[in-house]
């Protein structure tokens, strides 16, 4: 009986030779692309017992799975949001899956400049401490919106929410020195460039362009943000979490030709998880290696060059120039 059934085997094995070569080559490829995918792992075993860490759109996606790990860690975690139902219940989950009971939830809608200086009050009248800010929410490619204050959305909530609410709250962070803002950008900032003459994209608005600009604007904010810093105790990083499976890519497919999103679909098995994406952020909040280091640009948990636009000084300090008449910081 057993002979019989290894002759049929081996029949088979020969027969489909080639296919079965196939076969082993395809499962050797998506599994050398998984791991090609997954990128760099933080590796810092810090304890943050005793820190404050505020996170922006920390209810979903990267921005939950990096509140876990810092939960973790024993910090008391303050999840910014928008919408304040999926915020508590993010901080229930994250509460059970981290151990850790002390996990806050606080209004933040990036679109309104007076709800980030609400957030940014709040902060300093009930918070002793600040040692960690993480600015990861945004939002990416949607149409040719307006926030609150009749900015162009992408560029309101990816850049300029994030620059008010960061220097608001720059006293607090010096005070608790030593301390970090992480700023998460992404390799869109590549192909970006800053339109300082047209900067809500009201002439030739595209979705794309927009988000490019807005990521552009993460490094450069970083950038000019770190040399404003030197010497306070305040390290600043920005960074690349890779291309993750997430919500922020919600508006994607919304005007998209059918035949592109199936041709598309595929694509999504090669993304990273939300936790693969985290990676990067937490890597440059806690890893004890870059506390003497600022205004770097990081990719899977190490320095990575930025794109030469995202290099300029200038345009840095004009971006910062700009931004700040823009929401009419003193």
């Amino acid at each position: 009986m057993m002979q019989n059934y290894v002759k049929i085997v081996q029949e088979f094995v020969e027969e489909q030779r080639v296919g079965i070569a196939c076969a082993l080559v395809a499962g050797v490829g998506v599994l050398a692309l998984q791991r090609w995918k997954a990128g760099g792992v933080c590796r810092s075993k810090a304890c943050l017992n005793g820190k404050t860490v505020l996170i922006t759109g920390a209810n979903t996606g990267i921005g939950k799975e990096t509140a876990v790990d810092i939960a973790k860690r024993g910090a008391r975690v303050i999840l910014a949001c928008r919408d304040l139902d999926r915020a508590h219940a993010a901080a229930e989950d994250i509460r059970k899956r981290s151990g850790n009971n002390d996990v806050v939830v606080k209004k933040l809608e990036l679109a309104s400049l007076q709800s980030v200086r609400a957030l940014a009050k709040d902060i300093h009248e009930h918070e002793d401490r600040l040692d960690i800010l993480i600015n990861n929410a945004g939002i990416m490619m949607c149409p040719k919106w307006k926030t609150e204050d009749g900015f162009e959305m992408q560029f309101g909530v990816n850049h300029l929410g994030h620059f008010l609410l960061t220097n608001l709250l720059l006293d607090k962070l010096k005070k608790s020195a030593p301390s970090r803002i992480v700023n998460v950008s992404s390799c869109a900032h590549e192909k970006g460039q800053i339109y300082f003459d047209d900067i809500n994209l009201d002439k030739d608005y595209d979705p794309l362009k927009s988000y490019q600009q807005s990521k552009l604007a993460n490094v450069l904010f970083s950038r000019e943000l770190a040399a404003r810093l030197k010497g306070t105790g305040v390290c600043v990083y920005s960074l690349h979490p890779g291309v993750v499976n997430t919500e922020l890519g919600r508006y994607l497919f919304s005007t998209m030709a059918l035949w592109k999103i199936i041709l598309f679909k595929p694509l999504f098995l090669i993304l990273k998880s939300p936790w693969q994406g985290a990676q990067t952020t937490i890597y440059c909040a806690v890893d004890e290696g870059l506390q003497n280091t600022t205004g770097l640009y990081y990719s899977d948990c190490a320095p990575k060059e930025e794109a030469p636009q995202a290099k300029s000084d200038s345009a840095a300090r004009r971006l910062w120039d700009l931004s700040a008449s823009m929401v009419e910081m003193a």
